[in-house]
Order: structure tokens, then C-alpha cells, then sequence
């Protein structure tokens, strides 16, 4: 038996009311057994995002996108992604993306339907796609900007962040019509 498990035995015989203060140091080993979490990390404008890994379907080519009608801002048209209809959004609109300059890939994410329900696609226009990150770390929640109603938290990577973005949130904040 080690000392701390020791120590509380004897603290607990005593009757004592409290406790002690154990420190708690990470090692390399308690890192391997903390959970890991892997993020799709991209650029939109000149911002940095990611979405977790299980929400990305694929990375593709900057596609041949059909513009639509009458859309908003943020929807830069459509694509045919193996018979399926994926709008295309641009978040990186409210992040100063420069307009001469194209992006270069779309991130497909899918929202499960709920309950056996369909599963919504989308594409998000990136300019940049640095890879997926694999992190013990969980996310920064009180440093996520509040003005940026569909990040759930930043992510750091390399000594940079990057927003978390909550699809779910994403989706409300950028509504595609149903195709």
C-alpha cells in the first residue's frame, strides 16, 4: 500500500473530519490514460477552426460549386458529393476572408438526425486544412469569444488556438434549406 493510500487510512481511523491535501502531478503515463480527443483543424479567413473528428465526414478539393438563387451571403452554393447535395457555407464571411481569393477545400460535416432521423450535411468553405489533432487537453470553455455564437471553445494546437466549432450551433446560426 502506498504512503497516500496510508496516510487517508489513518485519517479515516482517526475520525478525523477532513482529509488530506494530496497534490496531484501529471505524468507521462496519467496522460495515457487520460481520454484523447481528435479535431479536423482548418483555416476560414484568417481564422482558425476545427470540428472533432467524428463530426467530419471528408476533406475534398474545392469542388465545382453551383451558386443558388436569391441565397444568403454565407451560402456559397452547392455541390454534388457522390449523389448527394451538400450546401456549401463560408464562415469564414465574418472572419475577413479575403474576397479575391478562393478557398481551396470544403470540410463535410454531418449533424446525426436525432432519433433515427436524417443526417444533415454541409460543407465549410476552408482556405487551408492543417489535419486532425489528437489531444488529451480538453477545451478551452472560458475563453471561447462570446461573439462567435456557434464555437463551443478554442482548441490549442502548437501554441495557437483554434475555435471549436458546435455543429449543431453552426446550424442555427448559418440555416441551409433542406435539399
Amino acid at each position: 500500500m502506498n504512503s497516500v493510500n496510508q496516510n487517508l487510512d489513518q485519517t479515516l481511523d482517526t475520525g478525523a473530519e477532513t482529509a488530506p491535501v494530496v497534490e496531484v502531478f501529471r505524468t507521462e503515463e496519467d496522460a495515457d490514460l487520460l481520454p484523447r480527443k481528435q479535431y479536423c483543424v482548418f483555416r476560414a479567413g484568417r481564422e482558425r477552426f476545427c470540428f472533432a473528428v467524428l463530426d467530419v465526414e471528408e476533406v475534398v478539393e474545392w469542388p465545382n460549386v453551383t451558386a443558388v438563387p436569391l441565397a444568403p451571403p454565407f451560402l456559397m452554393g452547392i455541390f454534388n458529393l457522390r449523389g448527394l447535395i451538400i450546401p456549401v457555407i463560408d464562415i469564414g464571411l465574418t472572419e475577413s476572408r479575403r474576397p479575391d481569393l478562393s478557398p481551396k477545400h470544403v470540410v463535410v460535416a454531418c449533424l446525426r438526425g436525432q432519433d433515427g432521423g436524417n443526417d444533415l450535411r454541409l460543407g465549410v468553405a476552408a482556405d487551408e486544412v492543417f489535419g486532425a489533432v489528437t489531444t488529451t487537453e480538453p477545451l478551452l470553455l472560458e475563453e471561447a469569444p462570446r461573439d462567435v455564437p456557434y464555437c463551443c471553445g478554442m482548441l490549442r494546437d502548437a501554441g495557437r488556438l483554434a475555435l471549436a466549432v458546435d455543429l449543431k450551433r453552426l446550424t442555427e446560426n448559418f440555416p441551409v434549406p433542406v435539399i
